[in-house]
């Protein structure tokens, strides 16, 4: 509710497993209506999603960030660089912030991945939310969560082998207006490792409009693994570097926001994490060892 104090991970964590025994009453914990916030997540999946999931992320991937302490303590908007033709960005992102540091987080994506049987629901289970400015204000100003961002979207996770790092254009720069009016930092993440982790070399465009999906890409994984290489990562090395949260020195909840401001701070964001992938392209010795 607006104004309430967020449930801390930590607490929610306690409220899945104290049901029954005398455990907390109130508005953090209600038994008639279990752990399902009013987006869809449940911290009781969100718990097994996270047990499941950190192998991936721990002996898969090998997970290595770079400034994870410069995510405010408040509500964030984090914005990051978008790859793979399955994306395994988000995942490590979403499984690191609140592994590493305890709090929940909110992953906004496109309403295709709501519309999936079971996938849809599961989505919302584990923290998905449909990227929505209304959303996005909500999660922010009213509920101060953290929210995760790919301003790329689609056009980011569909480049090809050899486009890799190459940061498309985000587009109108709605994140940062969102951002504003909701008072709160943009916190840029640059990461290394999703690119390779399942390749695309081509995608299919007249499969894709008969399947109704953003595309349909032909990777690497299912040349090497058949079908299964869908659901298949090769084992990238992960490195995420968090640059210094950007703030902007408006007034929250105006009607509108100057255009050019608006576009000229996400390009500038933009072409901070462009930098920094450089930066850490030119140190990374192996694509699987780092």
């Amino acid at each position: 509710m607006p104004g309430e104090k967020p449930v801390d991970l930590a607490d929610r964590r306690a409220l899945v497993h104290l049901p029954g025994l005398g455990g907390p009453t109130g508005p953090a914990y209600d038994p008639r209506l279990g752990d399902v916030d009013e987006w869809g997540r449940s911290e009781r999946v969100r718990q097994q999603v996270r047990r499941l999931y950190d192998p991936v992320y721990r002996k898969l991937f090998r997970v290595e960030w770079e400034g994870l302490e410069k995510i405010p303590k408040g509500p964030a908007l984090l914005v990051a660089n978008h790859a793979a033709a399955i994306p395994s960005d988000a995942p490590v992102i979403m499984h690191g912030i609140e592994e590493e540091l305890g709090r929940p987080i909110y992953g906004l994506a496109d309403h295709f991945f709501r519309q999936l049987p079971v996938l849809g629901t599961l989505w919302s289970r584990a923290g998905g939310v449909v990227a929505h400015p209304d959303n996005a204000y909500r999660l922010l100003r009213e509920q101060r969560q953290l929210v995760l961002v790919f301003p790329e979207g689609t056009k980011g996770s569909s480049k090809t082998y050899a486009e890799r790092y190459r940061l498309r254009r985000f587009g109108r720069g709605g994140f940062v207006e969102i951002a504003m009016r909701s008072g709160v930092p943009v916190v840029p993440i640059a990461v290394v490792g999703a690119e390779e982790s399942m390749p695309t070399l081509t995608t299919i465009p007249a499969l894709a409009r008969l399947l109704g999906l953003p595309y349909f890409p032909i990777t690497a994984n299912m040349l090497l693994f058949g079908p299964a290489g869908l659901l298949m990562y090769l084992p990238a090395k992960f490195k995420l570097r968090v640059l210094d949260p950007v703030y902007f020195d408006v007034p929250p909840d105006q009607p509108r926001y100057s255009r050019s401001r608006v576009m000229e701070e996400a390009e500038g964001i933009r072409q901070r994490i462009q930098e920094a992938l450089y930066d850490m392209l030119s140190r990374r010795q192996s694509v699987w060892r780092g």
